[in-house]
């Protein structure tokens, strides 16, 4: 709905004259790139499309099976090993223990601290692990199990919950955000998303369950872009309620959905929000329903909530390639403020990153809709509550801008955090042509965060995973990091710091770090990292404010676009009207598209988001300046 312009529907598109511009030949040289590209078009070629999505996920759950032949968080390092110890120790304490001590129960040997749906889960994991081998989880004496059966079943845990979970929720998201690009395009997307190295060595190496998070977040994009709002509010509670790490994306969830009623206007914007008030409220209360009256005294809710935010930790635990472990190397926060003082600190830095986005996004749902509310007005056409917003194109923005600015500025982050603002950002490169600002920086960022956790992989003794998966991915979407396309300023910076990444690798191999700098290579990774991933940030807020001004929401009301916001599908209103509008530009048009953005003479791609600037309508044709 949101992808492209459908091909019956679809004008020239002639690409304004621009330092970053490709001619038709370049173009096609660039997507001719990628060992994806040039597999799906082969697949195609000997008749087998309809095999390709399921080859596709089944080569997927095959690297994923082959990352956890390896080690894992902790192992064969008592007394409390490691992350794959803690997954396995809920298991067990959920099937033995009642709800109430869940919580509670000798807190000190990795005591739960996820949210409730972590722990329904791993309850279920439990009860099936139990039965078909009692010993794995044994409460209290099968601490730091790790005999080949128990590691099969854990591993197969993981795969299931990806495979239930997150496979679904990427097919969903590329066939609603790229239903109208070519069947080989969504392809190759699905392949890019599903092999993102960071995610696979995390959860599949390292041992985690990131997968459920951020495939229940993704379902939630979905379903908003498919005008689904209350299951879209549904899936996210359901995020927030397996791992507290989703609030990073509660701001610019929470923002679409209010910058949807804004848009909606009084009558119709209110009825929404207390809906989505309603279902927010209700989805919680069934997830904590055991510590809630009448099961348990009110006073029971703190047993979760104490533990799901540690506040008592301390301001990071480790070298973290964000704002706070940065600066220490020269401000040592730890030493001249107090832990109440940098929480309060850290809050007011977290908000004031990710304001722009919400502000943007808030201001952009009132002014088209008080665009579009005169001409709704005058022909009495209900706006239908259930299309997406016209801010929708600003939500993936909007996501990794907020994810980000918790990675870099929040109280107590893991350097695998940076999963988070990863979703978004991989999103964005998945459907971005070769030599798109958007590719270029998506693909910097995702080695680099696979880089800044070299460390804590190395611990793990995954290095072997790590090198493999970065070159299998990098292949893959067709990127060379050691390759100057255009000599464009993103080419000169990827390639210094790959460069900078290679040496660094070398000299940790060949050069032991001094007796007293013994945290020399991890912190010279933070110093490297940090920079890369607050430019992505910065970009990002960019990024918003250049489409919410090409979609009207910025500016003067003489240029805000003048249309109902979201016409069908068809491209007609309810009244059977094609749309007619006039664009910021004042050139009149009628193409009957389906999204405001697109009849306001804006290219999209990939997402449904506007990829380029504002552009004009001449000779029938769209005039575009890549980004």
């Amino acid at each position: 709905m949101f992808a492209t312009i459908p091909e019956a529907e679809k004008p020239r598109l002639t690409v304004a004259a621009s330092s970053q511009s490709l001619s038709a030949e370049d173009h096609k040289n660039t997507e001719d790139t990628g060992m994806a590209r040039r597999w799906t078009r082969w697949m195609h070629k000997q008749g087998l499309r309809h095999r390709v999505v399921s080859l596709v996920i089944l080569f997927a759950a095959l690297v994923k099976w082959c990352i956890g032949l390896g080690s894992y968080s902790g192992q064969g390092t008592p007394p409390m090993f490691g992350d794959y110890e803690a997954q396995r120790h809920w298991m067990e304490l959920t099937i033995h223990l009642p709800i109430r001590e869940w919580y509670t129960y000798d807190l000190k040997y990795w005591g739960l601290d996820y949210p409730p749906l972590t722990a329904y889960i791993s309850w279920l994991c439990g009860i099936i692990g139990a039965w078909v081998d009692p010993s794995w989880f044994a409460l209290d004496h099968s601490r730091g199990i790790e005999t080949p059966a128990s590691k099969i079943y854990m591993r197969a845990t993981v795969l299931a919950c990806d495979t239930l979970i997150y496979v679904p929720a990427i097919v969903f998201f590329v066939q609603s955000w790229q239903g109208n690009r070519s069947s080989k395009t969504q392809q190759v997307a699905l392949l890019t998303l599903l092999l993102q190295p960071g995610l696979l060595l995390i959860d599949f190496g390292h041992f985690q369950y990131n997968t459920v998070m951020l495939g229940l977040t993704l379902t939630s994009v979905s379903c908003f872009a498919a005008g689904h709002d209350l299951l879209g509010a549904v899936a996210f509670v359901m995020s927030l309620g397996f791992k507290q790490m989703a609030l990073y994306y509660a701001p610019a969830i929470g923002s679409y959905l209010l910058a949807k009623c804004l848009s909606l206007g009084a009558r119709q914007g209110a009825q929404l929000f207390f809906q989505l008030a309603a279902t927010t409220v209700a989805t919680f209360a069934l997830l904590f329903l055991p510590w809630l009256p009448p099961f348990a005294p009110l006073s029971a809710m703190l047993e979760p909530i104490g533990r799901i935010f540690p506040f008592q930790r301390g301001l990071f635990e480790d070298k973290v390639a964000n704002f706070w472990c940065a600066s220490n190397v020269v401000l040592k926060w730890r030493i001249w403020m107090n832990a109440p003082a940098l929480i309060k600190l850290s809050a007011g830095l977290t908000a004031a990153g990710f304001l722009p986005a919400v502000v943007v996004m808030l201001y952009c749902g009132y002014r088209l809709g008080v665009a579009s509310q005169t001409a709704q007005d005058l022909k009495e056409i209900p706006k239908p509550t259930s299309r997406p917003a016209p801010v929708l194109p600003l939500l993936p923005y909007a996501l990794l801008t907020s994810s980000m600015s918790f990675f870099l500025f929040s109280f107590q982050v893991h350097e695998k955090t940076i999963l988070v603002p990863l979703l978004p950002l991989t999103l964005l490169l998945s459907g971005a042509s070769n030599n798109s600002f958007s590719f270029k920086l998506g693909a910097l960022v995702n080695n680099v965060a696979v880089f800044s956790m070299w460390h804590l992989l190395k611990r793990d003794g995954l290095a072997l995973q790590y090198l493999a998966l970065l070159i299998l991915w990098n292949r893959i979407i067709g990127h060379n990091p050691l390759r100057i396309r255009q000599k464009s300023l993103m080419d000169y910076l990827s390639i210094t710091v790959y460069g900078i990444c290679i040496l660094l690798h070398v000299l940790e191999t060949i050069v032991p770090p001094p007796s007293h700098l013994p945290d020399i290579y991890p912190v010279l990774n933070v110093l490297l990292s940090t920079p890369v991933f607050g430019i992505t940030w910065l970009w990002s807020i960019k990024r918003t404010v250049e489409v919410s001004w090409g979609l009207g929401g910025l500016g003067s009301s003489s240029k805000a676009i003048s249309m109902p916001p979201l016409p069908g599908a068809d491209g007609l209103l309810p009244n059977g009207n094609p749309v007619k509008l006039t664009t910021p530009e004042g050139v009149t048009s009628s193409l009957g598209l389906s999204v405001g953005e697109r009849a306001a003479g804006l290219r999209t791609r990939s997402l449904g988001h506007v990829q380029g600037k504002k552009s004009s309508l001449r000779s029938g044709s769209v005039s575009t300046e890549f980004d």
